[in-house]
């Protein structure tokens, strides 16, 4: 009996240790830091572009409590176009493979900064979770060697690229943001409707899709307004469901992110929330290392 408990906390720290550090290809991090750099040119051109504008409000500007504990003073128009370039550079410099730990930490930093300006005017986009974690470790991992990446390549063996516990962890650390996204939205849920079975039973889709849906959207309303509730319930229960994908493997991991990106299409297509910051983040779950990637990493 003594043998058996003293095993027993080792093999529990080992448990613990494979599924939080497994020991995941070098390479898959070095595809999917391409992948969110890329994406993160579009997003500050795009989607938090609103940074820019902000520069001249300073009187509506709240920070967040990070922005507070940082005493980040209101963005001004040298802060926000400093910022954009140290943000565009830095992800360019990555995607080339330039120094990438050096850029994407210079990325990181100063993504971190555009986006704590640009939840600070009223609006917080959680949206952005997952890439924010994303930006933050990815630069934690040491890049691949190219002569590593060559010689897996030419066995044409996933087995054979090189591996680490840094990388397990950067990966893991944005899939379990990637499903905080959608397990801690049904808090506000609870607290707006005072229960989950109000919220899943009332009319906010209904409701959503007159103030802001597209024509399929006021179509389904007229003629088909019984669907909306089971879609609700069925948008609750991927929201509560989704920490079962971190234990999911194979085919049917990829079956449940094929779910969840038809549910962001259906909300695209019906209400014109497209999500792809965390979209983007679903990558995190795929053998990325079996892409080209480019550039040649020196550290």
């Amino acid at each position: 009996m003594s043998t058996v408990g003293a095993a027993s906390p080792p093999r529990a720290r080992a448990r613990l240790r494979a599924v939080l550090f497994p020991a995941l290809p070098l390479a898959r991090v070095r595809a999917l830091h391409v992948l969110i750099c890329a994406f993160v040119i579009v997003d500050v051109l795009t989607f938090s572009r609103d940074v820019l504008s902000h520069a001249g409000n300073a009187g509506f500007y709240r920070p967040v409590a990070l922005a507070r504990v940082l005493h980040l003073p209101a963005v001004t128009a040298p802060i926000a176009y400093t910022l954009l370039v140290l943000i565009l550079a830095g992800c360019v410099a990555v995607i080339l493979g330039w120094r990438p730990r050096l850029s994407g930490a210079v990325v990181a930093i100063a993504f971190w900064l555009w986006m704590l300006y640009s939840n600070s005017y009223g609006y917080v986009a959680h949206d952005h979770l997952a890439l924010m974690v994303a930006v933050a470790v990815l630069p934690t991992v040491a890049a691949p060697r190219r002569a590593d990446l060559a010689a897996g390549a030419a066995a044409a063996e996933p087995a054979l690229l090189p591996r680490s516990d840094a990388a397990g962890w950067a990966l893991r650390c944005i899939q379990i943001a990637v499903v905080a996204t959608y397990f801690f939205s049904v808090i506000p849920k609870i607290l707006y409707s005072g229960s989950l079975a109000a919220w899943g039973n009332s009319a906010i889709l209904t409701w959503a899709s007159i103030r802001r849906g597209s024509s399929l959207a006021h179509w389904l309303v007229v003629h088909t307004p019984w669907v909306f509730v089971p879609a609700q319930w069925a948008g609750l229960a991927l929201e509560t469901l989704s920490p079962v994908v971190l234990f999911l493997r194979g085919r049917a991991l990829h079956i449940a992110i094929a779910v969840y990106m038809g549910f962001h299409l259906s909300t695209l297509v019906l209400l014109g929330i497209h999500f792809l910051p965390t979209v983007i983040c679903w990558a995190a779950f795929l053998p990325l290392e079996r892409l080209r990637w480019p550039g040649r990493s020196r550290g």
